[in-house]
């Protein structure tokens, strides 16, 4: 009976570990996201001249950490039982594309925007998520083990 116990602890140890190593595989790309997209938000300010109350920089960072938690989630929702190497470049791009969409809606839900500016989140939103999946992916590949430089 004890041995049991012992084996079913494990198993319990087991998905712990897994969903702990996807918590944090989510925080990380949000964080990756997030710094991306703030290094973003210098260009309103230092090539147009825009400012605002709430610097963009926060405002883009705190969008991309979103994102890149939204992307990460569905990411395992879709792929979850896939290996990097084995998700196309287009189709991650595409559940980006889906993220920055989901979040564009979450976005816009909470402000008021009028038509055209809607349509220019959401676009401007969705093309972030998706380039920032693939150039995930290609990082990702990069720092497989055993990938050659050049080889994807």
């Amino acid at each position: 009976m004890a041995e049991s116990v012992d084996v079913h602890g494990s198993g319990w140890q087991l998905i712990m570990r897994k969903w702990l190593r996807r918590t944090r595989g989510a925080i990380g790309m949000g964080c990756i996201w997030a710094a991306a997209w703030a290094a973003v938000g210098f260009v309103p300010r230092w090539l147009l001249g825009i400012t605002s109350d709430l610097p963009f920089p926060f405002l883009f960072g705190a969008l991309g950490f979103i994102a890149g938690i939204t992307v990460s989630g569905l990411l395992v929702l879709t792929e979850g039982r896939r290996r990097f190497d084995q998700m196309s470049l287009p189709r991650f791009a595409a559940w980006g594309a889906t993220g920055g969409l989901l979040l564009s809606a979450l976005f816009v839900r909470g402000t008021s925007l009028s038509g055209s500016q809607v349509l220019d989140i959401s676009a401007t939103l969705t093309l972030a998520s998706a380039v920032c999946a693939a150039g995930s992916l290609a990082v990702a590949r990069r720092a497989l083990p055993g990938a050659a430089a050049g080889s994807r």
